[in-house]
């Protein structure tokens, strides 16, 4: 099969380096693709966020198969542009991707499927703010109605500082989210989905402060790992159960049915997991430590969700032990990052390229605020960690940083899920 990956992060980079390993995969493109991806993969230039760009590329190409990594070329259509083409794709079509794309959509969703999540309410006017305020906190959450990378929310006891979020994110012309503050862990399920069928991937739980105890601003993700040690045996099959089935039920219900990774970022709280919101797509940087354990070959899976015959795949594999991401972050990030600095000590497996490029000469450039995505596997959490952070001390980019604790607290088994309500 040839296979063309649509994206230029460690998602892909992660997807790339499961595709290129298998036998059965004759070819692999990546576009656009960073200095990692183009040692194992092709690279073309395109504007993902153009589906007709995507689709013309994929039938020069001749692909067989294209998998989307990003959210913004799904919202945008271009899963459905390249199955318009003829050819099968990985990903969601426009009309489904709304699940991410629009906060007040999924939530919609969700009140239909009677799927757990915080409650919530719509603001689009700033005269109505203030009051709107008032019905929640005392920790207000506010989100940016649509597409914001992880960086559109902020989760806060001060009542000011949610105020003045809000209202940039309303001069800003978007719509405003306010939700209900979920007590309790987070965590994160994949599941690939055909349309009808679900199969989940190991739990993670990713981190998305800039800082050392959850100090900071959020980010993209600075790390995660997987599985999850202090999590309840039946976690997997209960968010399947009551949170992704029902919703992937109500989706094909309104006839938009959802195709490739349904991803559900939950808090498991004193009644039970609930949704904080659902991607659409792989999420970055939880998949590359589950890829790293996936042992059954992806392409298989790949193409039995973009072909509809998920039912018929055989269960997945996982190897035993933990997987442990650690995202190290340019200068300046989550603000402005500095680019354009050389980077040694990346061109070594388990260290995953995100944002890179690569000079004339061969040297390897920052071209992002997240650069790099440093995976460790081991027996378990405390091994993966040491193997993750052993390539961390290897990689030397000037300016960077990069969290020190994570997976530490379940390592040393100080995570522990709120008291259930009776």
């Amino acid at each position: 099969m040839r296979i063309l990956v649509i994206g230029a992060g460690g998602r892909e980079h992660a997807i790339v380096l499961a595709l290129a390993r298998d036998p059965s995969v004759t070819a692999v493109a990546c576009a656009p693709g960073n200095a990692g991806t183009a040692a194992q993969a092709e690279s073309y230039p395109v504007d993902v966020g153009v589906p007709e760009d995507v689709a013309a590329l994929a039938t020069k190409w001749q692909a067989d198969l294209v998998v989307f990594g990003p959210e913004n070329p799904l919202v945008a259509g271009a899963a459905d542009a390249v199955r318009a083409a003829g050819i099968p794709a990985f990903g969601p079509s426009k009309d489904a991707a709304r699940i991410e794309g629009s906060k007040s959509f999924a939530k919609d969703v969700m009140d239909a499927a009677g799927v757990p999540t915080a409650h919530s309410e719509i603001v689009d006017n700033p005269a109505k703010l203030d009051a709107a305020l008032v019905r929640f906190g005392p920790t207000w959450v506010v989100k940016d109605d649509g597409l914001a990378g992880g960086k559109g929310v902020l989760v806060s006891s001060d009542f000011d500082a949610a105020r003045a979020h809000a209202l940039r994110l309303l001069d800003d012309g978007h719509p405003v989210l306010l939700e209900t503050y979920l007590d309790g862990p987070e965590a994160s399920l994949f599941c690939f989905v055909d349309g009808t069928t679900v199969v989940p991937m190991l739990p993670a739980q990713d981190f998305k402060r800039v800082g050392d105890d959850d100090a900071g601003p959020n980010t993209g993700g600075m790390g995660a790992y997987t599985p999850l040690p202090w999590a309840p045996d039946d976690l997997v099959e209960q968010v399947v159960r009551t949170v992704v089935q029902p919703t992937v039920d109500e989706l094909a219900r309104r006839g938009c049915p959802f195709s490739g990774v349904l991803y559900a970022g939950l808090a498991l709280t004193s009644s039970g997991p609930q949704v904080i919101e659902f991607n659409c797509r792989f999420g970055d940087p939880e998949i590359e430590a589950v890829l790293a354990l996936l042992r059954t070959p992806l392409v298989g899976v790949l193409d039995a969700v973009a072909n509809g015959s998920l039912a018929e795949h055989p269960p997945l594999e996982w190897d035993d032990g933990s997987a442990v991401t650690v995202v190290l972050a340019a200068e300046g990030y989550p603000g402005r990052p500095q680019v354009d600095d050389v980077i040694t000590g990346a061109d070594v497996p388990g260290v995953l390229h995100s944002g890179t490029r690569r000079r004339e000469d061969g040297a390897v450039l920052s071209a992002g605020g997240r650069v790099l995505a440093v995976v460790g596997t081991g027996a378990d959490l405390d091994a993966a960690r040491e193997e993750a952070y052993r390539l961390v001390d290897a990689v030397h980019l000037p300016g960077s940083h990069h969290r020190t604790d994570i997976a530490l607290r379940a390592a040393r088994g100080q995570i522990a899920l709120p008291l259930t309500n009776s």
